[in-house]
């Protein structure tokens, strides 16, 4: 900037972006102290305005510093500028009250507990030792804890408790680490632990939390009320507690998630790269799948917290309570790897509420470990993988990262989307921002519907984005569905989106594509409501946002009982035989796990086509070749075979290179045609060839195929741009050695990152659908 003649200057700035609850206006005020700048900061319903006056040169260096060095958790997207007459002033640069009117300033994810707090914890002479509740500007809670905007104390669940003198004025002192830090408590004046059960005296505090820890080590279930919800509790090396927290909450044979008292223990239990380090212990701590080992100095989880899997889900404490649950030095030993599973019984949402705990968990907990603090929202924890080169593909998008804005390649109108059925999580937006609620899960439960109804209203007042559309899925029979037209009443357009252009949509967005040119979309999971009203699932369609066209999908066969029938891959399995003209002999073990009336009803349905939709699924294909494979023939818990499918697949050795053909028909689409895959895989299993060694060669076979429609469609319309998308692309293995073969072809491989594959990302697109296609293809 041109130096001015003479004189100070005085400079506005509006600040857009994660700038509240993250110490940007301590930053700014200790800022312009640095550099003897006079002005002020204060909040706004948009981000943070500023107004500085001192030299020219100051100010630019005050300016250049807001852009390129703001606070750790804090990210400035735009910075808008306005030159101001000199006020003369000459005062000390000031915080001034929060600005209340309405905007859409960005709230901050919950964070875990930084490191000086941690040391605070630990200290016995620092007066918030072993306090469960300590937090700082860099850390804590913030999403669940906000009632509105701007993010004020008066607008979180922190408005009950006033303040003690010494936390007023560690609050109010600009050069204190908690100035205007809103979670801000001591043992003092902040919420309190309290520990009750059938036969337990009540207990606070300290007693709350010792207690607690002796019932964990004794083998018993405790209900340990976090940021986002409840967690069930137990002791992971304890194979009778373990088995027992399964039993009452009927999961079936799915894997638990646990917490590790520290990274050493993580190390002890699994492999661990530079990445999935970093990502065990950023700010955001999600639950990270890591590869398996075998301990050699006796700290082994029970088979039962992931049988038969080559994976473990592992996170680290994130809050105060966490750390002090494992004990600090000098504290009675406790278990130092415990089942961290969501306090829900099968099906339901995250419980939050304390007496809605103490009812929806009796019979599943021995014990609550609450707190006095409400819960604005819920928020369950993120899971996450790490990729072999170092990229993170998000599998459930909640804690730390919600509420945490996306920027949209294109603007759009103010709408909802509420996504799909299972994995759901609704998602806002407006202009080029869109923001994720949490994840809800499944919307076959009351409860689920209800807890998208808080959701929606709690996202709609932090955003203070008013929907002038509602965008659902096609299908008709799903729960989200009537949700969202019940939502949009008379008042607001309803516009429904085809599924799986929706899953390459969100892809699209994602990688910031604008949409002028299609992609190749491959979208594969286990449901989706196709075009012609047949189940779609092994789709390749030529996508933008304004439509997309079928190119190529894998073959249908008869789906044996609707959704009902998903519980029974040997059932699929025997469909696919049947549809392949493949006899149904006595040596497969998808026969033998029928019985014999099993087996004659399940034919006359195929010959008479009664309840037997056609399905293109390739979540469906999985199942039935797990089951082929002799791996898994009745599923206790959603994708369960096709889990086990790749888990074999990892164990076979890379040096066979043998990949099952697929037929490629052409047609009005493409048909991919699993027929001659079908009967290689049964020729190796009657040559004896393992169930690894299937279900690699079957990977392999798929990737080639995928590759192959990939290069007709290139050939057809010269895109070269690939989005793989949907849920079986959760699938490492498949997605690795699709990108691998397409890249090698010249192909640029569009992967979810941030936004995960499966239904968890769909609202996204179907955002992204609705905003941008004319009205007559989506109402």
């Amino acid at each position: 900037m041109t130096a001015p003649a003479t004189g100070p200057v005085r400079r506005r700035l509006t600040v857009h972006g994660t700038v509240q609850g993250v110490g940007f206006r301590p930053y700014v005020h200790r800022l312009a102290g640095q550099l003897g700048l006079a002005g002020f900061v204060g909040n706004t319903g948009d981000g943070v305005l500023i107004e500085v006056e001192g030299p020219w040169q100051e100010v630019d260096r005050f300016c250049a510093a807001l852009a390129h060095r703001p606070p750790p958790l804090a990210t400035v997207t735009r910075v808008a500028h306005e030159e101001l007459p000199a006020a003369g002033e000459s005062g000390p640069f000031a915080i001034r009250s929060t600005d209340r009117a309405a905007g859409r300033a960005q709230l901050p994810p919950d964070t875990a507990t930084c490191a000086d707090c941690l040391r605070e914890l630990a200290d016995p002479d620092d007066r918030r030792h072993r306090h469960p509740f300590v937090t700082c500007t860099h850390c804590g809670p913030r999403f669940t804890i906000a009632t509105g905007m701007p993010y004020d104390r008066v607008a979180t669940t922190m408005a009950g408790f006033p303040m003690c003198p010494d936390c007023a004025r560690e609050y109010g002192d600009p050069a204190d680490r908690r100035f205007h830090a809103q979670p801000v408590a001591c043992p003092r004046c902040g919420p309190r632990l309290t520990l009750t059960g059938p036969g337990i005296r009540p207990l606070r505090d300290a007693d709350a939390l010792g207690t607690a820890r002796e019932l964990l080590a004794a083998g018993r279930i405790v209900a340990v009320k976090g940021l986002g919800g409840y967690h069930l509790a137990c002791d992971a090396t304890d194979p009778g507690a373990v088995a027992t927290l399964r039993e009452r909450k009927e999961r079936g044979g799915k894997a638990f998630a646990v917490m590790c008292a520290d990274l050493a223990t993580v190390e002890r239990l699994a492999f661990l790269s530079a990445a999935e380090r970093a990502a065990l212990t950023g700010p955001r701590r999600p639950i990270v799948l890591l590869r398996r080992r075998t301990p050699a100095d006796g700290l082994r989880p029970a088979d039962g917290v992931c049988p038969g899997s080559p994976q473990i889900g592992v996170l680290l404490p994130y809050t105060p309570v966490h750390t002090l649950l494992f004990g600090l030095p000098g504290d009675p030993p406790g278990p130092r790897v415990l089942v961290m599973t969501s306090g829900n019984r099968s099906g339901e949402p995250i419980v939050t509420d304390d007496d809605e705990a103490r009812r929806r968990l009796a019979g599943l907990a021995d014990a609550w470990l609450a707190h006095d603090r409400p819960i604005a929202s819920p928020c369950d924890d993120s899971l996450l993988r790490v990729r072999p080169d170092g990229t993170a593909q998000v599998l459930r998008r909640s804690r730390g990262y919600v509420p945490r804005a996306l920027r949209l390649p294109v603007a759009v109108r103010p709408a909802l989307a509420v996504g799909g059925d299972l994995k759901n999580v609704p998602c806002l937006g407006a202009g080029e921002l869109a923001w994720f609620g949490p994840h809800i899960g499944d919307m076959g439960e009351l409860s689920a519907l209800e807890a998208a109804d808080r959701a929606e209203r709690h996202l709609r007042r932090l955003t203070n984005v008013t929907p002038e559309l509602v965008a659902a899925d096609r299908h008709p029979g799903y729960h989200s569905t009537g949700w969202a037209r019940r939502r949009a009443g008379t008042r607001l357009p309803l516009r429904q989106v085809q599924h799986h252009h929706a899953h390459i949509a969100s892809a699209m967005a994602e990688h910031g594509l604008d949409g002028t040119t299609p992609v190749i979309g491959v979208a594969f999971d286990g449901t989706g409501y196709g075009d012609d009203g047949t189940v779609w699932g092994g789709e390749i369609l030529l996508a933008d946002y304004t439509g997309h066209r079928r190119f190529a999908h894998l073959a249908p066969a008869p789906l044996p009982g609707g959704d009902a029938g998903v519980a029974n891959p040997c059932r699929l399995a025997l469909a696919r035989l049947w549809a392949a003209g493949l006899p149904w002999t006595a040596d497969l073990p998808s026969v033998t796990a029928c019985s014999p009336d099993e087996l004659a009803l399940l034919k006359r349905q195929l010959e008479r086509q009664v309840a037997c939709v056609p399905t293109s699924s390739m979540g469906r294909l999985f199942d039935a070749v797990a089951s082929l494979a002799g791996l898994c023939h009745r599923a206790g818990y959603e994708a369960q075979a096709a889990l086990e499918l790749e888990a074999a697949a990892t164990r076979a050795r890379d040096a066979d290179a043998v990949a099952y053909p697929f037929g490629l028909t052409a047609g009005r689409a493409l048909v991919c045609d699993p027929a001659p895959m079908l009967r290689a895989l049964l020729a190796d299993r009657r040559r004896g060839t393992p169930a690894p060694v299937l279900a690699a060669r079957f990977h392999r076979g798929v990737a080639r195929a995928v590759t192959e429609i990939c290069r007709r469609a290139r050939g057809a319309t010269g895109l070269d741009t690939v989005a793989l998308t949907g849920g079986v692309f959760a699938n490492a293995l498949l997605e690795e050695k699709c990108s691998a073969l397409l890249r090698a072809d010249g192909f640029t491989v569009l992967r979810h990152g941030e936004v995960p594959p499966n239904d968890g990302g769909l609202a996204l697109g179907q955002l992204m659908v609705a905003a941008t296609a004319p009205h007559h293809e989506t109402e």
